[in-house]
């Protein structure tokens, strides 16, 4: 089993940053994929950024809608991945989801709200 716990989450003014941790807790396995996902109102839930680890290394994908603005970061010791949120518009608008993925387990933190409010 696997705990998420995310925070950051809140409102801003277009143009403004954010930054969102998610903690994780658990059976971490080395070799595991950790990304933030968004779900708007009337929206399917998309992929926003991921970081794929494997032992000591780190790859990072985005969607195209976030890059050069979002940067996914992560503290190994922490066990927690950050989404550093700048630029953002109102179109950035949702709740977002810290995702954990290993070993064809799956599993969701809470959700938060970010409101990049016009």
């Amino acid at each position: 089993q696997v705990q998420l716990v995310e925070s950051g989450g809140g409102s801003v003014q277009p143009g403004g940053s954010l930054r969102l941790s998610c903690a994780a807790s658990g059976s971490i396995f080395r070799f595991h994929v950790m990304g933030w996902y968004r779900q708007a109102p009337g929206k399917q839930r998309e992929l926003v950024a991921s970081i794929t680890t494997v032992g000591s290394t780190a790859s990072t994908r985005y969607a195209d809608s976030v890059k050069g603005r979002f940067t996914i970061s992560r503290d190994n010791a922490k066990n927690t991945v950050y989404l550093q949120m700048n630029s953002l518009k109102p179109e950035d608008t949702a709740v977002y989801y810290c995702n954990y993925f290993s070993r064809g387990e799956n599993y969701w933190g809470q959700g938060t709200q970010v409101t990049g409010a016009s």
